[in-house]
């Protein structure tokens, strides 16, 4: 599950002790000792001063208005200190949510253990962001699963009909220019059915782009050797593929997203960073499947690239680097992109294999033991 931080240094009590029992009462209450306190040191004070001053040869007018000032302000910064203690955990609370807003969704209120209404709206706050979190996990996992099945569709209908569609037409085409006479008609249907190939080869293309059907048949690393073999081609950029532990079919949803990983990682090397080289690591461990993915490109400043607008950006490359690190983080994983102008670019992924998958295995490997 995700990790959420806490601000220590904004949790942390520096009341004194003394002021401990005061500071558990309820805001109200609070608030009403503090501005009693303060009449009563005003008063008190007011009236000591008040008689000295009818005592002494010097209560003048100006005196009289010096006295007023000065136990105004008096009055206001004891109000002010009183009321800031008072309000501290309001105030804490207050800044937590300033920094979710500006853009900190993992941080989480800290509870004081002291004032229960501060203690009461800090739990609500937090089950309030973590059920954002939840709603926001939930609809960008039914968006991500519902762009897939549509890829799907498509893919197969592109495969299956216009595919089908456009070899008949070759063949029509073949037929027809066994049967024409002239030299010319020939050339003619030559040149067109050279097209129809072309163009039987693209929409072949883009169909495994969308959904390679060895994905789902085969599994991942058949459809990402032939991704790789495809892509040298085209790309003329080579790739250096290694895999290790990978001997059992993941999670459907699982393979899904490193295989996008790997292809937005390498869409982006092939518009962007003007690489030669690309290295891919993929392992499986007995817990997790990593995977580095390393270029010699021109590498990119990622801060600056997230805070530029989307529409300064290059061609779906911030909404790419997003995509790629939702699609990890609705697996529980994490991908981290470290990447400086004129030293390439790397890319990290963790993604924890389910339970049942890591009691596979173990059991597993004790057969393999005990054999």
């Amino acid at each position: 599950m995700a990790e959420f931080k806490t601000d220590e240094h904004e949790g942390e009590q520096h009341s004194p002790r003394f002021l401990t029992p005061v500071l558990a009462l309820p805001v109200f209450y609070k608030v009403l000792i503090a501005n009693s306190l303060i009449i009563f040191i005003g008063a008190t004070g007011g009236t000591w001063l008040a008689v000295n001053l009818n005592r002494s040869n010097y209560a003048t007018p100006l005196a009289l208005a010096i006295f007023v000032a000065f136990g105004w302000l008096i009055s206001i910064a004891l109000n002010f200190v009183v009321l800031k203690i008072a309000f501290q955990p309001l105030m804490r609370l207050g800044k937590v949510m300033r920094r979710v807003q500006s853009g900190e969704r993992s941080l989480r209120a800290q509870m004081t253990g002291i004032d229960t209404e501060a203690d009461q709206l800090a739990m609500t706050l937090n089950t309030m962001l973590e059920a954002i979190d939840e709603a926001s996990r939930l609809r960008a996992s039914q968006i991500i699963n519902a762009q897939e099945e549509e890829r799907k569709r498509i893919a197969r209908e592109l495969h299956d009909e216009t595919s089908q569609v456009l070899t008949s037409l070759l063949i029509s085409l073949a037929i027809l220019e066994e049967a024409v006479q002239t030299e010319e008609a020939r050339k003619r249907i030559s040149d067109t059915r050279v097209l129809a190939h072309q163009t039987l080869r693209a929409i072949r293309s883009l169909s495994i782009d969308l959904r390679p059907s060895a994905l789902d048949d085969l599994g991942l690393l058949p459809a990402l050797r032939w991704y790789l073999k495809e892509y040298q081609q085209k790309c003329s950029i080579e790739v250096d593929f290694h895999a290790m532990g990978l001997k059992d079919r993941l999670p459907p949803e699982m393979e899904i997203a490193l295989y996008r990983i790997v292809q937005e990682c390498l869409t982006n090397t092939a518009r962007h960073s003007g690489a030669h080289k690309v290295s891919i690591d993929l392992r499986e461990e007995l817990d997790a499947v990593t995977g580095l993915i390393e270029d010699d490109g021109e590498g990119f400043d990622l801060p600056a690239l997230l805070k530029t607008p989307k529409q300064e950006r290059g061609i779906g490359r911030g909404l790419g680097l997003t995509g790629m690190q939702e699609r990890a983080a609705l697996l529980n994983g994490k991908l981290e992109i470290h990447s400086n102008p004129g030293q390439g670019t790397t890319v990290e992924v963790f993604m924890p294999l389910p339970k049942e998958n890591i009691l596979q295995k173990k059991k597993s490997t004790e057969l393999v033991i005990s054999v």
